[in-house]
């Protein structure tokens, strides 16, 4: 059950004048159009891999005669290749973001074609494993159709959502081993939330937040849950008149370094008549919610109607998303929104750029955003696109806590004449693995803040804060 489902001239110039400013400092390209063979739908949004090449999958195509879809890897520079296609009938098809550990190994999410839902495990060379079948337990109390995707937690396991199944059939939160033991931390049941889709985050403080877009005290929630699987709703949406704060998030959250988290509504919100346009929220982890924008709110809904995708917050320190609908050929948008709730439309999809940009974007360590569209191109079989943005290449640390002592992978470009890295100003000793990949020990005596890498002609500093734990 996955929900898909008026300014005057004067104003409308002024928001094109913007639009023109902001193209400078912008690009947009595409880079593949997908043509079934190589997949089709692309679902989920791209992960950063340790040999700096982009990694994700698509719903649809591939080889073969039942296009079960593909998991593949894009270098940033466009060039794509297969790294997994089933050929098998009955193959669930790749749904939601993949994670990937030190032994290069992917985990993700696979759903339909008769199956219930499994966790698989890909090689880079392309062998697959299934590690867990859901609905191995009576009535699928464990869970049923994972479509979030998992993500690799600092304890070294992996956690995810499944939209139904569960002690309620309503959905679940689980943990995963690297081996496969599967553990529910949670169902819903409705009062809490249910039907959750978009994945979870693990916030600074080392619990998991997400969404569901049905249920709670209104049409949606936002939720924290421990590790250990204590649940606790935030937030239940349309607790406004009219729902101007929105109604059915279905996307994920992100979380600035100030601590409160950003996300969207698909539904609700002032842009739009009932059942609204959408919104995109300020949430405190207490639950304190402000909304920063309601979609539709230009004429012809120019600015973008229903987003469904989590949000990415790039190292400009700005907000990025899509919507799936809206703009000009009511095919989606590409939008930019500031903390404070500014938002400017970067590109209006119609055709051979995509349509229908469902999936998360992604910013990769040299700064660029990448992202896909569902359809569109010449093959109508969707497109993955490149926006570079106005700002330099930067590193990513693998996990963004840890304690003394602890090894962490740092990711980037050029890091082989690497001279130093510090954790928040603290040195600390380090081995190069490759030009896109080192390990760090995170040093006595370190504090939380930036990691920087001196790499020669320039300092690279991380994307977040990394957090020293006890």
């Amino acid at each position: 059950m996955k929900i898909r489902s008026r300014l005057g001239w004067k104003n409308l110039f002024l928001f094109c004048l913007a639009l023109s400013i902001a193209s400078s400092a912008q690009s947009f390209q595409v880079l593949v159009e997908l043509d079934g063979s190589n997949g089709s739908r692309p679902d989920g949004s791209f992960i950063q891999g340790l040999d700096g090449n982009l990694y994700g999958t698509t719903e649809n195509g591939g080889v073969g005669a039942f296009q079960s879809g593909t998991i593949f890897s894009i270098t940033p520079q466009g060039k794509l290749m297969t790294l997994y296609s089933c050929a098998s009938e009955v193959c669930p098809s790749p749904v939601g973001a993949l994670a990937q550990t030190k032994s290069g190994a992917l985990r993700g999410t696979a759903i339909g074609n008769a199956s219930p839902g499994v966790i698989y495990k890909v090689m880079p060379e392309g062998t697959e494993t299934t590690l867990y079948r859901f609905c191995s337990k009576a009535n699928c109390a464990d869970g049923e159709n994972p479509v979030g995707g998992v993500v690799l937690a600092t304890d070294g396991n992996f956690y995810g959502v499944t939209l139904e199944g569960g002690a309620g059939n309503l959905g679940t939160v689980f943990k995963i081993t690297p081996d496969g033991e599967l553990t529910t931390l949670h169902s819903f049941d409705g009062s809490d939330g249910a039907f959750p889709y978009g994945g979870l985050l693990q916030a600074t403080d080392g619990n998991f937040y997400g969404t569901t877009p049905s249920g709670g005290t209104g049409y949606g929630t936002v939720f924290k849950i421990t590790p250990q699987g204590v649940l606790t709703t935030l937030y239940s949406f349309c607790a406004q008149p009219n729902c101007t704060d929105g109604v059915g998030p279905e996307a994920g959250l992100v979380q600035a370094p100030g601590g409160n988290f950003y996300g969207t509504t698909q539904f609700g919100g002032s842009g739009c008549s009932a059942p609204g346009c959408g919104t995109a929220f300020e949430i405190t982890p207490e639950g304190n919610l402000t909304t920063l924008y309601s979609f539709c709110a230009l004429a012809g809904c120019l600015d973008g109607s229903q987003p469904s995708a989590t949000l990415v917050l790039a190292t400009d320190g700005k907000l990025y998303g899509t919507t799936q609908f809206g703009g000009s050929s009511n095919s989606g948008t590409l939008f930019q929104i500031t903390l404070a709730g500014a938002l400017l439309t970067l590109e209006d999809f119609g055709g051979s750029d995509g349509v229908y940009p469902l999936a998360s974007l992604f910013q990769a360590t040299n700064g660029v955003l990448y992202g896909t569209t569902a359809t569109g191109g010449t093959s109508n079989d969707g497109t993955i696109f490149a926006l570079a943005l106005d700002v330099g290449p930067f590193v990513e640390t693998l996990p963004r806590s840890g304690s003394v002592g602890k090894t962490i992978d740092i990711l980037s470009q050029g890091l082989t004449g690497t001279t130093a890295v510090s954790f928040n100003g603290t040195a600390a000793s380090f081995t190069i693995v490759s030009d896109t990949y080192l390990t760090a020990t995170v040093p006595s005596g370190a504090t939380t803040g930036f990691v920087t890498v001196s790499i020669p002609g320039k300092t690279l500093k991380s994307n977040q804060k990394f957090r020293v734990t006890p």
